[in-house]
């Protein structure tokens, strides 16, 4: 399945072009503001085909470099069409770039049935963030309180100074670091427990440096938004003093589903 992109390239491309953010089920033309991607001022509006419909906005024909503003830009759009317009889009990755509104909508055409199949599955479906981070320190102190090995191996290492070997603290280092990857083991899998039944679906993502122990993305239906909500500041209390939540959202649904042009071929996934 073809589809005209534009060839990535360290260099801008002569011409204008149509910037794609993202796919909407609509028969009828629409249009966001001048909000689109570059810092232009261009609107962003509908090129449609039947009742799929491509969010678009003029644009040179460039590989956009994905700095913050330009990414914030392309998130910031999808945000409008979702919250603003009660829309559910499928995001397009960032940079995807048409040379003309036909090369559009010949897109549109051509994945006419996946996109509508991927559409009627995200319809009314809201993503949702969530990061945890631990105190460490706290969560050591609660290991060395219910862990006796540990104690006494601490202790001894502790008290007999000149008979301590490099081993013993090895060993000590080792037992502790299992107990931590244990306790977050098991933090995570109740925060994930008690969430479940309010989600659709969940995605984990790489937690990024030793405080954060979660990094996931909850699919959650419009109609139980609220509910999840209120589980997560459920869940939020529960661990007070030991974990600190960051729950972010609605979002469109970027980690679920995304559609990418790669090679001239089209796909979603």
């Amino acid at each position: 399945m073809e589809a005209k992109t534009v060839e990535q390239s360290d260099k801008p491309v002569s011409g204008e072009g149509i910037y794609v953010y993202c796919i909407i089920e609509s028969a009828d033309p629409r249009a966001f503001g001048k909000i689109g991607i570059g810092g232009r001022g261009d609107e962003v509006y509908t090129v449609h085909h039947q009742d799929l419909a491509a969010v678009v906005s003029r644009s040179p024909l460039m590989v956009y470099d994905p700095t913050r503003e330009n990414a914030l830009t392309h998130e910031h759009v999808n945000e409008v069409v979702m919250i603003d317009n009660n829309f559910t889009p499928v995001p397009m990755s960032f940079g995807t770039l048409f040379k003309t509104e036909d090369d559009t909508k010949e897109f549109l055409k051509d994945t006419y049935k996946e996109l509508r199949d991927v559409l009627r599955k995200m319809k009314d479906k809201l993503e949702f963030g969530l990061k945890v981070n631990w105190d460490r320190e706290e969560v050591l102190r609660e290991i060395e309180e219910q862990n006796e090995e540990i104690r006494r191996l601490k202790s001894e290492i502790e008290t007999n100074t000149q008979s301590s070997t490099y081993f013993a603290r090895m060993q000590l280092g080792r037992m502790v670091e299992q107990a931590l990857a244990d306790k977050s083991d098991a933090y995570v899998r109740d925060i994930y427990e008690y969430l479940r039944e309010a989600a659709i679906a969940s995605r984990s993502n790489k937690p990024i440096g030793d405080k954060m122990i979660m990094s996931a993305a909850f699919l959650v239906g419009r109609d139980q938004a609220a509910t999840f909500d209120q589980k997560v500041q459920e869940i939020a209390q529960r661990y007070e003093g030991k974990l600190s939540f960051r729950y972010t959202g609605p979002w469109p649904p970027w980690n679920f589903v995304t559609i990418r042009l790669q090679l001239e071929r089209s796909a979603v996934v």
